[in-house]
């Protein structure tokens, strides 16, 4: 989705995950309110705000790893070491993630989220820090993501590479 600043974007991706209620309607999830069984409805979901929601003091293979554990340890080392290599971070895997630059930690919080196996993936500014390398490194592991049946809803200014027909604009109220 697209929109001026203070349209509502973070505000409708904050309300789908669960952080703040909608101020009107219902957010159903395969015919039923999300709100009568919030953790199966979060066990759907990865999320990837403005902050990158990694631990400073753990290596970045370390919070890929923790991250699978929250999880319920469902993707194992293999699927970690693919996430490293797809976001050309297998070099730095050993490094603490309080030293890595701003693209690095974006680019170790999207390994984050491919590797959930989520069905569902809520996107705030994904393409916030990233070279165009990492770019095109998002773009293929979403199209992967929705190929297999995923569903990704991102708050952008950037372009993901979707087709026009899935963008929408959100106006702010007048």
């Amino acid at each position: 989705m697209v929109g001026r600043n203070g349209s509502g974007k973070t505000t409708l991706l904050r309300a789908l995950a669960l952080f703040a209620r909608p101020d009107a309607g219902v957010i159903r999830w395969r015919g039923a309110d999300v709100h009568a069984d919030p953790d199966a409805w979060r066990g759907e979901l990865a999320w990837l705000g403005h902050l990158d929601g990694l631990k400073g003091d753990l290596t970045v293979r370390e919070n890929l790893l923790a991250a699978d554990a929250l999880r319920g340890g469902r993707v194992g080392h293999d699927r970690v070491d693919g996430a490293l290599v797809d976001f050309d971070l297998a070099s730095l895997a050993a490094r603490a993630v309080r030293t890595l630059s701003a693209g690095q930690r974006r680019r170790s919080a999207l390994a984050r989220v491919v590797m959930s196996q989520a069905t569902v993936w809520l996107l705030d500014e994904p393409l916030n820090a990233l070279d165009l390398s990492a770019q095109d490194a998002f773009r293929v592991a979403l199209e992967r993501h929705l190929l297999a049946g995923g569903m990704a809803i991102a708050a952008t200014h950037a372009n993901i590479g979707l087709p026009a027909a899935r963008i929408f604009e959100l106006a702010a109220r007048p």
